[in-house]
């Protein structure tokens, strides 16, 4: 319990100066993000809410613009590329975005966009439950270098993985 709370509170101071708050949710899981040189460029929480996940990201020290963003399958972030984090969360076999006839990958989110201060936070529902998410490999979290663009399969044509992060339950 003290863990959760604790979680909670420094969520909520997280993302408080994003105007985005998860104070009054169940922090279920989280992840740092970092990038290459394990620099910290924010944070990810999955919060649990009358049985629906809710992802809030809050990120700092990005490029500007859009990037695509995604949980990926495996709960692993080894650079410098972050290949370990293998692909997207799919288990529906689905091709990748929003637009594709045939897609979505449950892990495909929609993009991240980054002010020119490097700073950007997005918050989306996430389908499915937490234990189907982080199974017995886990599951992260990957943003990318340019924006996905929702039908490309199959990462959205959203190039390089510049920061990862691992969920770990609370």
């Amino acid at each position: 319990m003290r863990k959760t709370m604790t979680a909670a509170f420094a969520l909520a101071a997280t993302f408080g100066a994003t105007g985005m708050t998860v104070s009054k949710m169940a922090v279920a899981a989280q992840a740092d993000l970092r990038d290459a040189k394990s620099a910290r460029m924010g944070t990810a929480a999955i919060t649990l809410q009358g049985g629906s996940m809710r992802l809030v990201v809050s990120a700092n020290g990005l490029p500007p613009g859009p990037h695509g963003l995604h949980i990926h399958a495996t709960g692993k972030c080894d650079g410098p590329d972050f290949k370990t984090a293998g692909p997207h969360w799919n288990p529906g076999m689905k091709m990748h975005g929003r637009d594709n006839p045939m897609g979505a990958h449950k892990g495909d989110l929609p993009n991240l966009m980054v002010g020119a201060d490097g700073r950007g936070s997005l918050s989306a529902d996430l389908p499915g439950g937490l234990a189907d998410l982080l199974d017995a490999d886990g599951a992260s979290i990957v943003v990318h270098a340019a924006a996905d663009d929702y039908k490309t399969d199959p990462s959205g044509n959203s190039g390089a993985r510049i920061a990862c992060g691992v969920f770990e339950r609370r």
